[in-house]
């Protein structure tokens, strides 16, 4: 049982699972304030656009409720065509939000990166590098 417990913890502390736990909440958060944007302030304006449509109450009675009085005996079947809607706004608006900050995210790291640095100048060539050099240059010039 101490193997066991001693591999999860292993595991558990591993960079790439804390990593994605991390991710993970913050895809949660990050959700939130989508579905809150979407909710709060985009559709409502869909809604004004659209002469007060509110897309999530529409839907398509497939069969209609069975009724006793004032008991519901079967309910009705719809289609929720509405919440379908917001559902795909939601998408929408969360892959561009997505799209956006792999985009800013892209331009940090490209702004981030330096510029190679020009190469170092060649050193000074020691005294015996210049001495063979003086030797070489004037055997050449002999030669001719």
């Amino acid at each position: 049982m101490t193997k066991f417990l001693s591999e999860f913890k292993e595991f558990a502390m591993k960079g790439n699972v804390v990593d994605m736990a991390v991710g993970v909440v913050i895809g949660a958060a990050f959700g939130k304030i989508v579905s809150s944007l979407v909710n709060d302030i985009i559709m409502p304006l869909v809604g004004v656009a659209t002469g007060g449509m509110n897309f999530t109450d529409y839907k398509l009675v497939v069969q209609k409720a069975v009724m006793d009085g004032a008991e519901v005996i079967k309910p009705e079947v719809t289609l929720n065509w509405g919440a379908w809607v917001q559902t795909i706004v939601d998408f929408l608006i969360v892959a561009f939000c997505i799209f956006v900050m792999v985009k800013f995210m892209n331009q940090l790291r490209r702004n981030r990166k330096e510029e190679p640095a020009a190469p170092a100048p060649a050193p000074e060539p020691t005294k015996e590098e210049a001495l063979l050099t003086e030797i070489r240059d004037i055997l050449k010039s002999q030669q001719k």
